[in-house]
């Protein structure tokens, strides 16, 4: 789907997904991860599933958060809202366990 605005889609990424499956990005990527992350830590949406597809790619970020949780920033819970996985294949079998299965 194709949105004029930027903040229309992230709108409507917030409102409406019942998994979120991030694959390797640039910049537009990474907002919308973390948006859709703090959202999910803040709880201003429901608790869904955040999967990030590609470990070697991923990996800076969850070193950065375990860092940002050695240094007390975020907890430990924190870190674990989102899976990081290898495959495509993996990232289903994980939005496939979500309690929000009606995609499915």
């Amino acid at each position: 789907m194709a949105f004029h605005y930027f903040f229309t889609r992230k709108v409507m990424l917030a409102a409406s997904a019942q998994v979120y499956v991030f694959f390797p990005g640039g910049f537009g990527t990474a907002d919308e991860f973390f948006e859709m992350l703090t959202l999910v830590q803040t709880k201003k949406v429901s608790s869904v599933p955040i999967i990030c597809v590609g470990k070697e790619f991923w990996s800076y970020c969850k070193t950065w958060m375990e860092k940002m949780y050695e240094m007390g920033t975020i907890a430990k819970e924190d870190i674990n809202l989102v899976s990081f996985v290898e495959t495509a294949d993996e990232a289903f079998a994980i939005a496939k366990k979500s309690k929000e299965r009606s995609f499915f």
